[in-house]
């Protein structure tokens, strides 16, 4: 049997990874209907507002924010077979290197002539909120066992 089919057989008989990816499915659809929505609004508005570096600037930052919200939802994907108390010690743990990440990428990206400053924050900012919304709106949704009797 590969790794990648021992995995999945792992996964169906763990009845906390079913419940993490069910839940990762629904906050991925949310993701990309609101977060996509989210940065196509915020790129007319920033090309209305400033031209071509409010656009440059509004799809960076875009699509920064977008990555880190697609990531956070394979950090789920990656976690589902583990023990729930360790899911939970990753998921901190990402979120501090993420904000590193995105610390890091803001810095570097300072100094681009091409890109509007504002355009890129705000942009970056309201995909961010709006997105983490969706999530939770999905995870509210979302039909989950949350005692799950004879669990491992």
């Amino acid at each position: 049997m590969s790794d990648t089919a021992a995995k999945k057989a792992d996964q169906e008989e763990n009845p906390h990874a079913q419940a993490v990816l069910k839940l990762a499915d629904a906050m991925l659809r949310a993701t990309l209907i609101v977060g996509l929505g989210t940065i196509a609004v915020a790129a007319v508005v920033a090309t209305i507002w400033v031209g071509l570096p409010g656009l440059l600037g509004a799809l960076v930052g875009g699509a920064v924010a977008f990555a880190s919200s697609l990531a956070t939802i394979g950090m789920m994907r990656f976690c589902a077979a583990m023990d729930p108390m360790f899911v939970m010690m990753v998921a901190l743990a990402s979120y501090v290197v993420k904000v590193l990440i995105l610390l890091g990428v803001m810095t570097l990206l300072r100094g681009v002539d091409a890109l509007h400053p504002y355009a890129l924050a705000i942009t970056m900012l309201a995909a961010f909120v709006f997105t983490a919304a969706g999530e939770v709106r999905a995870f509210k949704q979302t039909k989950i066992p949350t005692i799950i009797p004879d669990s491992k």
